[in-house]
């Protein structure tokens, strides 16, 4: 028999909030995270683009000194996500080997490495310090949490772009219907706001270009979108079998259904036009769920605000779900959080979860006008979901052509 699994815990660091109930508090009220960078290095190395969105609150403020000395800020956002997430959860009572960690990042520590890098070139090798591959290294956030909570069943990472954490949320499901572990610590986490890969997806012309009006920068859907808004943090959740939750008595935010993950193999950094890939993940996705196009009643859209994705992804959605497509509640939530890369997807999941147990598709800020090619059923104020079962998923897709999709059903 299919194992059923619960969300039973959730943690956020966020540009709108320094918790998952700040949050989404934050995103229903319509908060845009976005924010000119107070930064020397912006005017040093005249980079294009001055905004981005910074998580709201710093985790240096967060964590202990010694703690935060030893991590890459990817690490950081992700020990402090998991540790509200894990209280949030009740600190489970689970043995160390039924315990296990899903955890992603699109690009790792990019700032350990490359302040790394400047320590060589200004002061020598002797200057680097001892720990500077444990901290950049991809796997260090999954170590450091697998660490802290004593997770002795497994640590595992993807790295898989923007659809990191959602793929890493379908990994979670597996494992646990596999019986490799009781809880799952998953999600994912990014801190990549920095000159080179600032200057690097500018130079792809993949940001927007409004300097002079961040705040509105984020788009998605709207017909003068101009591309996407860089953003940092981590979302966390708590995920168990509905066996082991019940036994403890523990809250039950949703159940997760169901999760689909494929290729395009078209483009390292273009989605397929066609859709194709993005929707048989969500087809397989549904199918996982036992479910069918039809019993979808909200969709958080991946849409980054690109001019080229926002309709791929309408194309994609179109040919699972037809005309209804027009009629299911569509919440673009990078308007308010900008993109987190390889913590977006769990953050969204959080969102999305939350949606369910509040009946309230958040809404999306900052269209002017909505783009004919993209005519999703979004709206600047929150949708009622309405009463009865709800089936929601959440779509990530990401450079190299991976598509990943996750889906919950209302507790």
């Amino acid at each position: 028999m299919t194992k059923n699994i619960v969300v039973t815990g959730i943690g956020a660091s966020s540009p709108i909030g320094g918790t998952a109930p700040e949050s989404w508090e934050a995103l229903l009220a319509g908060t845009s995270g976005t924010r000119t960078l107070e930064h020397e290095w912006v005017e040093k190395y005249q980079i294009p683009v001055t905004f981005a969105a910074e998580a709201l609150v710093r985790p240096e403020t967060v964590l202990e000194r010694p703690v935060a000395k030893r991590l890459d800020p990817a690490s950081q956002f992700a020990l402090i996500a998991a540790k509200e997430a894990w209280a949030d959860a009740g600190s489970p009572d689970v043995a160390p080997e039924r315990l296990g960690i899903d955890f992603a990042t699109g690009i790792g520590g990019v700032w350990t490495l490359l302040d790394a890098w400047d320590t060589l070139r200004e002061k020598g090798p002797r200057r680097v310090l001892p720990m500077t591959v444990p901290m950049l290294m991809p796997n260090a956030a999954a170590g450091n949490l697998s660490l802290h909570f004593g997770a002795r069943a497994y640590a595992s990472t993807v790295a898989s772009a923007c659809a990191s954490s959602t793929e890493s949320l379908v990994n979670a499901v597996e494992h646990l219907r596999d019986g490799l572990a009781d809880v799952v610590i998953a999600g994912g986490t990014e801190s990549a706001i920095h000159p080179i890969t600032m200057a690097s997806f500018a130079s792809m012309q993949a940001l927007s270009k409004r300097n002079d009006d961040p705040a509105t920068a984020s788009r998605p859907t709207s017909i003068d979108r101009d591309g996407f808004v860089m953003g940092e943090g981590a979302g966390v959740l708590i995920l168990e079998t509905e066996e082991h939750a019940r036994a403890r008595g523990a809250k039950i935010y949703a159940y997760v259904v169901g999760g689909g993950v494929t290729a395009d193999s078209y483009h390292i950094t273009a989605n397929d036009p066609e859709g194709k890939g993005a929707a048989r993940a969500v087809e397989l996705a549904l199918a996982a769920a036992g479910a069918s196009a039809d019993d979808v009643t909200h969709i958080n859209a991946h849409a980054t605000s690109t001019p080229v994705g926002d309709p791929n992804e309408y194309t994609a959605l179109q040919a699972v779900f037809g005309d209804r497509i027009e009629d299911i509640p569509v919440s673009a939530t990078k308007a308010s959080t900008g993109h987190l890369l390889g913590g977006t997807g769990a953050l969204e999941a959080i969102f999305t979860v939350l949606a369910l147990r509040d009946r309230t598709a958040p809404p999306t800020i900052n269209i002017t006008e909505q783009d004919p090619e993209v005519p999703f059923r979004v709206s600047g104020a929150p949708q009622e979901l309405g009463s009865g079962d709800q089936l929601a998923i959440s779509n990530s897709f990401g450079f190299g052509g991976h598509n990943a999709v996750i889906a919950f059903r209302s507790a």
